[in-house]
This record gives C-alpha cells, structure tokens and sequence, in this order.
C-alpha cells in the first residue's frame, strides 16, 4: 500500500506497456486507492493495458504518447489537464539500451561510436524525461505532495564507472541524472511540494537487459513485479531532503 496517495490521487506512468511500466500501473491500480492511473505508451491499446482497464474501469486510463515527438508529449499533459488539473506521481518507465533493425548496440570501444545510434540514446534517455517535465510540471505544482521519477541506471553513474564502454547509454543516462538534479533545483524555488528522484530499478527481466542476463549473476535478475514493488517503495519513502538524488531499488544512494 502506498501511504502516500489517497483517492483523490492521480499518478501518470509514462512507457506503460514495457515490463517495468506495465508492473507499475498493475501495483498502482491494486495496492493504491488512486483515483486515476494513467498509463501512456505509444501502444495503449495492447492487451495487457485493456485488461487492467477492464478489471480498474475508470481508475485506468490507457493513453497514447510518443515520446520522441514533443507535440505528442504536450498533448499527453493537455488530455491530463482537462480531467484534472493535479498529478501526484509521474514516473518515466522507459529507456533505450539496443535496437539491432537500427543498429544500436552498447559500444565496446571508441571505434564502435556511431553518431545516430548516440543520438537516440539521447532522444529516449534523457531528451524525453526532460520534455515530460517541461510540460507536464504545472500539473505536479500545487499543495500536495508530488514526485516526478525517472527510471535511470548504475552505469550512469560517472563516479561508479569502472568498466567503461556503453558510451551512448551510460552518458545518455548521466544526462538524464543531470536533468533530474536540476529540476529538483528549480522546483526548491518555484515548485516546492515536487521530488524529483533518478531511480535504479535493478537488472530485471525485460527486453532491455535480455541480451545480456547470461553475465548476471545469480539472486541479482529481477522480476518486474519484484523492481516495481521496490521502486515504489522507494518513491513512498522519498522526503523533500531527498528530491534530486539518485537511488537504487533498496533505497541505497548511489553517487553520481
């Protein structure tokens, strides 16, 4: 249960038909009295969304958005505002790590650079969550506590990098964890009741990390209904003290 949203309580899940995301929306809609839950994602009318939305009935609300497209993002906030001018949680439940049909694999070295397959990282990872809150702040900016989340990652993390390599999503990721940070400033100033949190879901079992859960070793791969029950529990915890930092799914700071 989380203690800290009641039922007048609107929460918006962006990238919801992902594993991460859909988990979310599920424990939102089942061990939170929220009003709404709103679940964008460029595919809202997938099959695992239409059976929440028959099981909630109106407390789910399947949308779509196109993260990659600021006018999509912007009418996202304007179909939010004409049902309700207050969000209490926003999560950004989404990232791009691959794509083999375009030719985006994490980098081993320098030479394996490629200027498109960077700037997608970019687009997704920390372009995006940066339009979310541009446009999407009004809503979480009023008496009530909110938080504004962005699922992030360890190898974004400058101060842990030890391993090296991933160059377009460890520093699509960094970029993502700067943003966090410095929306957290601005809202000391102007949007006082938000927390602002980068968050480390695990390695979990999802199409981003299957290529690569050979390497992780064992009790360390994650469930999605496991990583979003913890993340949760991690936004439920979070203090005003804590908005702009970067967490792990245990609630462990992690450096930048």
């Amino acid at each position: 249960m989380m203690n800290t949203l009641d039922g007048d309580s609107n929460v918006l899940v962006v990238g919801a038909s992902g594993g991460i995301g859909a988990a979310l929306v599920e424990q939102l809609l089942a061990d939170s009295p929220a009003r709404r839950v709103w679940a964008a994602s460029r595919t809202p009318q997938g099959p695992r969304l239409t059976a929440l939305r028959e099981a909630y009935g109106e407390r789910c609300v399947p949308v779509p958005v196109d993260i990659l497209d600021e006018s999509s993002i912007a009418r996202l906030a304007e179909t939010l505002r004409g049902d309700s001018p207050r969000l209490h949680l926003l999560i950004n439940a989404f990232g791009l790590l691959h794509d083999e049909a375009r030719g985006i694999w994490p980098e081993k070295r320098l030479e394996d650079i490629n200027a498109e397959a960077m700037l997608a990282n970019y687009r997704v990872n920390a372009l995006a969550p940066a339009l979310i809150g541009r446009y999407c702040l009004g809503l979480l900016n009023h008496a009530d506590r909110a938080v504004f989340a962005s699922l992030s990652a360890r190898v974004g993390s400058i101060t842990d990098n030890r391993l090296g390599g991933w160059y377009g999503y460890r520093t699509s990721k960094a970029a993502q964890n700067m943003f966090t940070r410095d929306m957290a400033i601005e809202c000391r100033r102007r949007a006082r009741r938000v927390i602002c949190l980068a968050l480390h879901p695990g390695t979990t079992d999802t199409g981003l990390s299957e290529p690569f859960q050979k390497r992780v070793p064992e009790g360390k791969l994650f469930r999605t209904e496991f990583a979003a029950g913890k993340l949760l529990e991690r936004i439920d915890a979070a203090s005003l003290e804590d908005s702009g930092g970067f967490f792990a799914w245990d609630g462990a700071p992690i450096p930048w």
